[in-house]
């Protein structure tokens, strides 16, 4: 049997105002600050994550892949250059579709409600995008709520396009094949 392929890992990334850090546990403690608010779960469900929580849940998926390695997992908490300010955070789930070694990304972005209306999912995302692109990405895809317009400005931005598939009360978004 051979060998899985290996995954990207995530990387420091920049963007004009925006630095993409990979995620590390020691982001839980300052995350909390900014998902401790219920707004953020109108469309995507569930509560706000207590500190614990986020540190079991960073500590999961800082390994960079699923416990049987057929999807690779990078996350990035987003950061304001000028300030400082963890702002939100990025995703990519990757697959390998029939066991190619073509890539395929699944994406999400999350950005705290104080932060939100400044364009730093759209840059965020553009920027992990770019470095999936460079990385071997094909397809890109999203699932957005149908009543949730700017996360639906942000896919439109890199290129996706709704499908008309819904998927747990979301449509599916993804780029040309």
């Amino acid at each position: 049997m051979s060998e899985p392929l290996p995954w990207p890992v995530a990387v420091p990334l920049e963007g004009r105002r925006l630095r993409l850090e990979p995620l590390r546990v020691a982001h839980a403690e300052e995350a909390t600050t900014f998902l401790d608010d219920a707004r953020l779960h109108t469309y995507i469900g569930g509560t706000p994550p207590t500190r614990d929580e986020l540190e079991r849940r960073y500590r999961r998926q800082s390994a960079g892949h699923s416990p049987d390695h057929a999807q690779g997992w990078l996350n990035w908490m987003l950061r304001r250059r000028a300030d400082g300010v963890l702002v939100g955070t990025v995703q990519a789930t990757l697959s390998r579709s029939g066991g190619s070694h073509h890539l395929e990304a699944e994406l999400a972005w999350v950005v705290g409600h104080a932060h939100q209306g400044n364009g730093y999912a759209k840059e965020g995302a553009a920027v992990m995008a770019d470095w999936l692109r460079t990385r071997g990405a094909g397809r890109l895809t999203a699932h957005v709520h149908p009543e949730h317009r700017a996360s639906a400005a942000v896919a439109a931005a890199l290129g996706m396009r709704p499908t008309g598939e819904p998927h747990d009360g979301e449509e599916r978004w993804t780029t040309p094949a």
